[in-house]
């Protein structure tokens, strides 16, 4: 097999609106609402995203962003002035954690995505940062918790370079969730677990459809591989991309990147990988409760939540 190209550029899609968490994203982007993490800092989401990347290896990183949006993050990922520093001389853990953010800000480049026009095309809105490499794309708003010694995003990386193929991570999924994510259908992959060729990618079906067309081998009754929020491209998903946009392509009303995936996937080998791990989506309401709450249980507050909840059992 050919050596395949090391994958050291990561997407982060982050120009949502928010409207989901409205009022909170009134005057604070979603990504950057914070969280405890695993570590005991609190730190907006969307850093914590960032570092699952550089974790697993990523070198570089685009964000995709709405107008403006740059400029706040980068007040953001930035070490301290000499005033700052001056002021918090004799607290060594905001320094420390400056010199982190300093070191997260010199990996990271923007784009911005003019107008809100779907998934999709805030991904075509990175094509010249990418170039013709490889990369990882995640969403801005997901928050990932591995199950093993690998981040998720790493898990991902490691099947690219065994086989090269374009992939996405996949979870599995019962049927009543499904109006929330792509679904993939697909044969397993021989020799690897877990692994599956693709034969359809699917945007949000109904549970009547994915009866009849996305049940997969293997995979028990009432559950179905969604995508994960994690990706692996080859550049030629831009190709995709652009043929949807220049012939004005969409699904309601937007650039759906699970149109673009569908026609990478019928051009050439495309597969889905099974993630080891849990994905938390802070968009809404239930999700942002259920990731603070998984990132804490993991976090050395741990036995904190776990006393609230048994006080509250009382």
């Amino acid at each position: 097999m050919p050596k395949t190209t090391p994958v050291t550029r990561a997407v982060i899609t982050a120009a949502g609106r928010g409207t989901r968490q409205y009022p909170a994203t009134q005057t604070l982007q979603k990504e950057m609402i914070p969280l405890v993490d695993r570590d005991g800092v609190c730190k907006p989401a969307l850093q914590i995203i960032v570092e699952e990347a550089v974790a697993a290896g990523i070198e570089r990183i685009c964000l995709v962003v709405q107008p403006g949006a740059e400029i706040l993050l980068q007040q953001h990922f930035r070490g301290l002035t000499a005033e700052e520093r001056a002021a918090y001389a004799n607290k060594p853990e905001v320094l420390a954690q400056a010199e982190k953010l300093a070191a997260l800000g010199e990996r990271i480049s923007y784009a911005v995505q003019p107008t809100p026009e779907g998934y999709g095309h805030a991904v075509y809105c990175a094509r010249e940062f990418i170039g013709n490499q490889p990369f990882l794309l995640m969403l801005g708003d997901h928050v990932y918790t591995s199950a093993e010694s690998r981040p998720c995003a790493r898990q991902l990386l490691d099947a690219f370079e065994r086989t090269g193929a374009p992939l996405s991570g996949v979870a599995l999924t019962p049927e009543a969730e499904l109006h929330n994510f792509g679904t993939v259908t697909g044969t397993p992959l021989a020799g690897a677990e877990g692994v599956w060729e693709t034969t359809a990618i699917y945007e949000k079906p109904t549970p009547e459809y994915a009866r009849v067309h996305l049940a997969t081998s293997g995979v028990p009754a009432g559950q179905y591989l969604c995508f994960f929020g994690m990706h692996v491209f080859t550049p030629d998903i831009f190709d995709c991309l652009a043929e949807l946009i220049t012939g004005d392509q969409r699904e309601r009303g937007e650039f759906q990147m699970t149109s673009a995936q569908e026609l990478l996937r019928r051009r050439r080998r495309y597969l889905a990988v099974e993630v080891h791990g849990r994905r938390h989506d802070l968009g809404v309401p239930e999700g942002l409760v259920e990731t603070q709450v998984a990132l804490a249980l993991r976090s050395p507050y741990g036995e904190v939540v776990r006393q609230a909840c048994r006080e509250e059992e009382l």
